[in-house]
């Protein structure tokens, strides 16, 4: 175990008392023995607390509660109280396969690598496994130019450096939706990242995620995309912003048309998206979609 070097593992929670044992017990059951769980509460109203309880005996497990602060926070605080060279999450509502660090830990052989990420699992509210395809194709390496068009990093699959975050940052306080996205953003323009097939994780599809709020996601998308382009103009060209924004209001367009079956603002932002980028194919296929749909 000496040899191995220290994991830390954050979960940050809020109201999962129903959940959180499970992910709880799938990290401390890793084959991989050197590592902490750093659980932070963040001001949960259900029986958290008494849930955590039965962990003190553990010292591979610290509880931190707090007030109510959301969830970059939460999870800022995790980062702050790690004492691991390596870091990695697990969502309170989620679990991780037994040799998941096992696994992906070995890609840290090279120093290059800050961020290694695997294949994610879906199951529903019973945990009973769901088939869903994969939405995004993954990439290893450099891949700044990859992210910009779409977050393909399952952020609890994610594994990194703790240099990544010393010399990157942690969590952008001010964004209560997409906060993974922005990190990896800001953690490819330093290191390159690795992408491992296996399923290590397991995501957990239920009525109370706050992940269904897709108009707050593409918000928060809109957001981080703008900053990230201000603040590394030299590492996103012309042509790639053309094609980012296009992306991201032709994304924005077809999950409105879906959830809500609008028309005219889907149609708008299609358009808007052609103007960024004329020649972005998908645009059209979307538009073509639409019309379908509409007559």
């Amino acid at each position: 175990m000496h040899e191995q070097p220290l994991v830390t593992v954050i979960i940050a929670s809020y109201n999962m008392a129903q959940y959180l044992p499970q992910a709880v017990e799938s990290v401390l059951a890793q084959t991989w023995k050197n590592l902490e769980l750093v659980v932070v509460d963040d001001g949960s109203k259900d029986n958290t607390q008494e849930v955590m309880s039965g962990y003190g005996d553990d010292p591979r497990v610290r509880f931190f509660h707090s007030e109510n602060k959301g969830q970059p926070k939460a999870k800022n605080r995790g980062l702050a109280e790690a004492k691991g060279d390596f870091i990695a999450w697990c969502d309170a509502d989620d679990i991780w396969s037994p040799n998941k660090l096992q696994v992906q830990m070995c890609a840290f052989s090279d120093p290059k690598v800050g961020v290694v990420y695997s294949e994610v699992g879906y199951m529903d509210s019973k945990s009973t496994p769901i088939n869903k395809e994969i939405p995004y194709k993954r990439h290893s390496g450099n891949v700044t130019e990859h992210l910009v068009i779409n977050n393909f990093v399952p952020f609890g699959t994610a594994v990194f450096r703790r240099d990544c975050m010393d010399n990157n940052g942690k969590f952008d306080e001010n964004l209560p939706m997409g906060i993974d996205w922005d990190l990896w953003l800001r953690y490819s323009i330093d290191w390159t990242f690795h992408y491992v097939p296996e399923v290590t994780y397991i995501y957990r599809i239920w009525p109370g995620q706050m992940s269904r709020n897709y108009r707050g996601r593409y918000d928060n998308a809109f957001l981080i995309l703008r900053k990230f382009i201000s603040n590394y103009p030299e590492r996103v060209s012309p042509r790639l912003q053309s094609k980012a924004w296009a992306d991201m209001y032709v994304g924005r367009a077809m999950s409105l048309a879906s959830s809500e079956n609008l028309w005219i603002e889907p149609f708008t932002d299609i358009l808007t998206g052609l103007r960024h980028d004329l020649t972005y194919w998908p645009a059209w296929k979307s538009l073509i979609k639409l019309i379908i749909r509409r007559f």
